[in-house]
Formats: structure tokens, C-alpha cells, sequence
């Protein structure tokens, strides 16, 4: 029987052996909420940097009008880059072009999965794309759903998406997957629990707000928008 755990954090990746695993990345607020909403909106690829620096490095490398470079650097925007969240990437070019996205979290948590045999990003916005996705394409594999947190800390809007993967597996049939009890925590919070007033609640989704963004919060919290399942190959996130 296939197992499925939850990372409470992306530190907690340093522990698990990846080579045979599938992992599925989670930042709901807002790095992979902003991957898939790019890929589904005509970004040829993704390129997820560790931080500014290498996300400067990977755009010298590129002609100009080739890609769009966003980043946040403890949730705020670096300078010279456009605003990592969905929304605000919605007004930048994205059509054809590489999204090259640096985050404090997210980003560096899908570069430290890179050694599993299938990475991908997941969001509220695409989990059933996912969940089937994986269901098809990596049957019988132990997946790891990797919150990112906060810089080593429990973020709850992550938690809360991971129980809704969490959930979308257990509806693939009676015994598919083995949940740890970190993965029947995460269910049982979002079995009980509304998206947004469980986003909103949340310690950078009150910071959202207090910063006027309850509509990217909003839009975050949203289920099933897009069918794009963004899948780590080479270094980039590309459309599974």
C-alpha cells in the first residue's frame, strides 16, 4: 500500500530519503499558488531560484522580453522584480514567456525536493489535477506533501492545503493510501474548515490582509481553478 506523509516544513525534507518518492510542494500563500496561476495563464515554464541573486544570474542569461522576473524576499517584493502574487502576475506578460520566480520559501522548497523522482508544485487552485495526476502517473509510490512554512516555522494555510490533497487521495479509493498521523491531522483541519476563513486566519494571511491583498487571498483559497499540474524537470516547472 502506497504511503502519504506530511512535511510540516520544508526542513523537515533534510530527514527523508527522496530517490523513489514523489513529492508534492506546497505555499499557498502565494509561491505555488503563483506557479500554477502562471503556467495556467501561458508561461512556457517556471524557473524556481533559491533567491534574488540567482534569479539576477538565470535572467542575464536570457534576451530580453523572454521572461518575467518576481520575487519576494520575506514577503516583500525585491526590487526590480514584478509581485509574486497570483493576481499581480496576471498584469505582467506571461503569455510565451519564462516566469523566473524567487521566494523565500516556496522556490527554495521545490529546488530541495529536486532528488525525488517526481517534484510538483500543487496549490488549492489545481490539487484535484494533481491528485490525479500523481494517481495515474506514479501509482504505488510513497508522495510526500512538503509545507513550505515560514523560515523553519508551521505555516496553517499550508497545513490546510495539504489536507485537502490529503482528502482528494483518500477519495481514490477505500486503502490506496496509507496517511501518517501528520496527514490524518491535516484532513481532519481541512474537513472542518473553510478555505478562506482558514487562510485569512492564518499568520501571513492576516498580514495579507492588513496589506489591502484579501483579494489574492481570496483568489488563493479558491479550489480546482486550473488543470495545470507544474512538474520539476531539469530545474524548471513545466506543465505535467
Amino acid at each position: 500500500m502506497a504511503k502519504i506523509h506530511v512535511l510540516l516544513k520544508k526542513e523537515e525534507l533534510d530527514g527523508h530519503l527522496l530517490p523513489g518518492k514523489v513529492v508534492i510542494v506546497l505555499d499557498i500563500l502565494f509561491a505555488t499558488s503563483s506557479i500554477v496561476t502562471a503556467l495556467a495563464h501561458g508561461a512556457t515554464e517556471v524557473v524556481p531560484a533559491l533567491d534574488g541573486p540567482a534569479a539576477r544570474a538565470e535572467a542575464a542569461g536570457r534576451p530580453p522580453g523572454s521572461f518575467v522576473l518576481s520575487g519576494e524576499l520575506d514577503a516583500r517584493t525585491i526590487p526590480g522584480f514584478a509581485h509574486p502574487t497570483p493576481l499581480a502576475l496576471l498584469e505582467e506578460p506571461l503569455s510565451g514567456r519564462t516566469l523566473i520566480y524567487s521566494t523565500t520559501n516556496g522556490t527554495v522548497a521545490v529546488r530541495k525536493s529536486s532528488a525525488a523522482d517526481h517534484v510538483y508544485a500543487a496549490a488549492l487552485l489545481n490539487g484535484q489535477a494533481v491528485v490525479d495526476h500523481v494517481t495515474r502517473a506514479a501509482a504505488g509510490r510513497t508522495v510526500l506533501v512538503v509545507c513550505s512554512g515560514s523560515a523553519d516555522a508551521f505555516n496553517l494555510e499550508d497545513f490546510y492545503g495539504a489536507g485537502y490533497l490529503v482528502s482528494l487521495f483518500a477519495r481514490q479509493g477505500e486503502g490506496a493510501y496509507e496517511p501518517s498521523d501528520a496527514a490524518l491531522a491535516a484532513r481532519l483541519l481541512h474537513d472542518r474548515s473553510d478555505a478562506f476563513h482558514c487562510l485569512s486566519r492564518s499568520r501571513v494571511g492576516q498580514m495579507m490582509l492588513q496589506r489591502g491583498l484579501e483579494a489574492e487571498v481570496a483568489f488563493a483559497a479558491s479550489k480546482d481553478r486550473f488543470a495545470v499540474v507544474p512538474e520539476l524537470r531539469d530545474g524548471r516547472l513545466r506543465a505535467a
